[in-house]
């Protein structure tokens, strides 16, 4: 599995999975669990909808030259 979402990418993700998370507790609705789907890819790195469009957030090394 390679990555597809890069590191600001990242960071959004997991703030606003753990903000809809927060949500979904506070006023006690299991739409809060949605939440889930941002944290997770936030943390593992790979989206699979990135994937089905081919779209990819992480910057691209460029080779080494000697």
């Amino acid at each position: 599995m390679k990555q597809n979402v890069g590191s600001a990418d990242k960071l959004i993700r997991i703030i606003l999975g753990i903000v809809i998370l927060a949500l979904g507790f506070i006023f006690k609705s299991w739409w809060g669990i949605i939440g889930i789907i941002p944290l997770l890819t936030g943390l593992v790195g790979w989206c699979g909808l990135y994937t089905l469009l081919g779209i990819s957030t992480c910057k691209i090394k460029a080779p080494q030259q000697s």
